[in-house]
């Protein structure tokens, strides 16, 4: 684990570094030439410096040992620090949408942006793609949805960033300065759309909801492996940073001791972690072959298959 925030911690400062640079040339060179798309771009580039300051502060909380509050541990600190991401993106955005609005709504006159908006509009994209490239790198290998998540927050700035150099092209060509507001408001528009997908990417680990729907199969298969043990119910995945901690029920013959009960159970903790990476913890109870409780909560193949067919149904 530390090892691995160490590494959120080194990309983090790559990225504030990196971004720092942009931001600063793009704002400057925007004021410049003129460009109201390249100022946008850089408030865009700015708002990235205060993501990668987040995930600094957050590699550091989920660094802390668990504790009475937090018996599983500080890792959703990662989860709730890129929740706030996607609102300091979407401010951004945001105040970029309504700034360039009140500008077309007015008619200003509008100057020609000059040759410099562009010379710092292809520098930032080749700058954003090396970040791009080396965020995701990291962020896959150690399984940081934080890092992915700026990583595509980067890939996205190379789209803005080319929207913005397409836009200042045609505005050099045609001499209609307005395109350049009509781009900035497009720009604000996908730094919105952007927020919006980080926000939702971060609600379902927040709320217990894993993606991979095969995780559940392989853990029915694990059990069903294991000689005396059947019915796997109430399956719950949990997500804590690139870690999981699952919790099921487990049927086998009532008549077995204690101690029996407790070998199968092992055996099933045991084939869940052989056939699952990154597992945190496994905790399984048994109950007697045949018992019946309503399930309030959980997973069985059984629900799983159901949710299935309705959806099929249902289309």
């Amino acid at each position: 684990m530390e090892l691995r925030n160490s590494k959120i911690r080194t990309a983090s400062w790559v990225g504030i570094v990196g971004n720092t640079i942009l931001a600063v040339a793009k704002i400057v060179i925007g004021f410049i030439s003129g460009s109201l798309a390249v100022i946008g771009d850089g408030i865009d580039t700015a708002t990235d410096i205060v993501t990668y300051f987040i995930t600094l502060i957050a590699a550091k909380i989920m660094n802390k040992p668990p504790n009475y509050r937090f018996p599983y541990g500080y890792s959703r600190a990662e989860a709730v620090a890129t929740k706030v991401l996607s609102f300091v993106i979407f401010f951004a955005g945001a105040q970029l949408f309504f700034t360039t609005l009140i500008r077309l709504v007015k008619n200003e006159s509008h100057e020609i942006p000059s040759m410099l908006a562009i010379y710092v509009t292809v520098f930032s994209i080749l700058s954003k793609a090396a970040m791009a490239i080396y965020q995701f790198s990291i962020g896959r290998k150690i399984q940081s949805n934080m890092l992915i998540a700026n990583a595509k927050n980067m890939r996205n700035d190379i789209l803005i960033s080319s929207s913005v150099l397409i836009g200042l092209f045609f505005t050099q060509v045609l001499k209609m300065p307005i395109l350049d507001l009509v781009t900035a408001l497009l720009v604000s528009l996908w730094i919105m759309k952007v927020a919006f997908g980080i926000f939702m990417e971060t609600s379902r680990e927040l709320m217990d909801g894993i993606d991979d729907e095969s995780m559940y199969y392989k853990i029915f298969d694990a059990v069903e492996e294991v000689e005396g043990a059947s019915n796997p119910h109430k399956v719950r995945i949990r997500r804590h940073s690139n870690m999981y901690t699952i919790a099921l029920d487990v049927e086998v013959d009532g008549l077995k001791t204690i101690f029996e009960g407790h070998l199968i159970a092992k055996k099933v903790e045991n084939n869940i972690k052989d056939r699952l990476e990154n597992i945190y913890d496994v905790m399984v109870h048994t109950e007697p072959t045949g018992n019946i409780e309503k399930e309030k909560f959980g997973l069985s193949r059984q629900i799983i298959e159901d949710e299935c067919k309705k959806k099929k149904d249902a289309k």
